[in-house]
């Protein structure tokens, strides 16, 4: 068995931190932003230390390849994404790339023998934060792969006239079109030239380390739905009209949300999770008494037969009226859940227990870039401890020992793969 090193991988852990620092301990580092070209810069540097051929597409995911002893054989990537949310932390998406680094800096400098080409890649707008959607281009990448109803959101031009949320002018595809690493299409990753997939990543999440843990066997990512919830009432004066009288959206809903709590946790499914981040209130006015409310709920679960359980609930809030308003529950998007190719979730088990890592089997409640290639290549991933749980904050920390043990296992994991017919 191989082990990476972890004083390496602390110091890209530094050097990274470095390129969007917030002041607060965490960054800031938009897709295609000055910010992502230093990442990217340091990528290069790298990679091209240890002899990697770096080769970038049109939508400038960016690979690094060292040879294999088959010139003939498909290449085995391994990666993730640079860029961050607003003040984020300094492991979401990059420690994937860092253990792509540190594998093949690994493989290099002990001379490792391996058959297949071996790459580490960079994904490119994985988190939207400035260019919805997220997982925009490993989205575009597999559209011809994915599910037909998926299609039409991973759309090419669709998807290039995506309108930067920070000037609300410049689209994805003007600011690409003029990016450092815009590359050619002809180097996506794609099934004929590609035999699999692996990314490393962050749990998020407390499960990991409440069960003291340091990395997790990710089996699946969870199936999710998102629906909008819609109360309609009458808007009047805030200080004319009677209580008893009142057609009030905002009451309507704050009691059919708690109905909803209620109901759902009866069902008994302790790793059922479900939220409401977003509201809608018209017209928003401390003088006028609600006419509109609208609030989200995104709900996540392995098994569809609870997300259906679930899904009769919500339906079920329209069949009456709320406070005297009518309520309308409207679909926003599904998806079923992606399941991890067993052969090398295997690997990663068995590479797991063969370094004495402390482990267990998990599944991601989070979208990853991992998940749509899953459609046209054989993927897994593999997950790292995250302390008290906490990502997409700049208090998001993964100890450089239990990130370089998710390395050591992404690496042995790898060469399994690397072995098999």
């Amino acid at each position: 068995m191989y082990k990476c090193d972890v004083e390496r991988m602390r110091d890209k852990i530094e050097t990274f931190s470095k390129f969007g620092d917030a002041g607060h301990g965490g960054i800031t580092r938009y897709s295609l932003s000055p910010e992502a070209i230093q990442a990217r810069d340091e990528f290069v540097k790298r990679m091209k230390a240890i002899g990697a051929v770096i080769e970038t597409d049109d939508l400038a995911n960016m690979y690094a390849t060292i040879p294999g002893s088959d010139p003939n054989a498909k290449r085995i990537v391994m990666g993730s994404h640079c860029d961050s949310v607003k003040n984020g932390g300094n492991y979401d998406g990059i420690l994937g790339v860092m253990g792509a680094m540190e594998v093949l800096e690994t493989v290099v400098k002990e001379n490792i023998p391996h058959k297949h080409p071996l790459t580490a890649m960079i994904w490119t707008n994985e988190e939207g934060s400035e260019f919805p959607p997220c997982m925009m281009c490993s989205g575009i990448v597999s559209h011809d792969y994915m599910p037909e109803r998926f299609r039409d959101n991973f759309e090419y031009n669709k998807m290039m006239a995506s309108v930067s949320i920070l000037d609300r002018t410049t689209t994805f595809g003007e600011k690409l079109s003029t990016f450092k690493y815009k590359g050619d299409v002809a180097n996506r990753i794609n099934p004929e030239q590609y035999k699999a997939m692996f990314e490393l990543h962050i749990e998020q999440g407390p499960i990991l380390e409440d069960d003291g843990k340091d990395v997790g066997i990710v089996t699946c990512v969870l199936g999710q739905m998102l629906y909008r919830v819609k109360f309609y009432g009458q808007a009047a004066h805030a200080g004319t009209f009677p209580m008893k009288k009142r057609l009030d959206a905002f009451h309507a809903a704050a009691e059919a949300l708690c109905y909803l709590h209620d109901e759902i946790d009866k069902l008994g499914h302790d790793d059922l999770v479900y939220t409401t981040g977003e509201v809608v209130i018209h017209p928003c006015v401390n003088t006028v008494i609600p006419d509109f409310f609208d609030f989200s709920i995104d709900v996540r679960h392995e098994n569809p037969d609870v997300l259906n359980e679930v899904r009769k609930i919500l339906m079920s809030l329209q069949e009456r009226t709320w406070k005297g308003c009518k309520c309308e529950v409207v679909l926003g998007w599904n998806r079923d859940t992606v399941y991890w190719d067993k052969k090398l979730v295997g690997y990663v088990r068995e590479a797991a227990e063969e370094l004495e890592t402390k482990h267990m089997d998990i599944h991601s409640g989070a979208g990853h870039d991992a998940q749509y290639i899953s459609y046209m290549l054989p993927t897994t991933m593999i997950f790292v401890a995250s302390q008290k749980g906490l990502s997409h904050c700049e208090e998001e920390y993964t100890t450089p020992e239990q990130c370089t043990e998710g390395a050591s296992v992404l690496l042995n994991a790898v060469l399994k793969c690397d072995k098999e017919d």
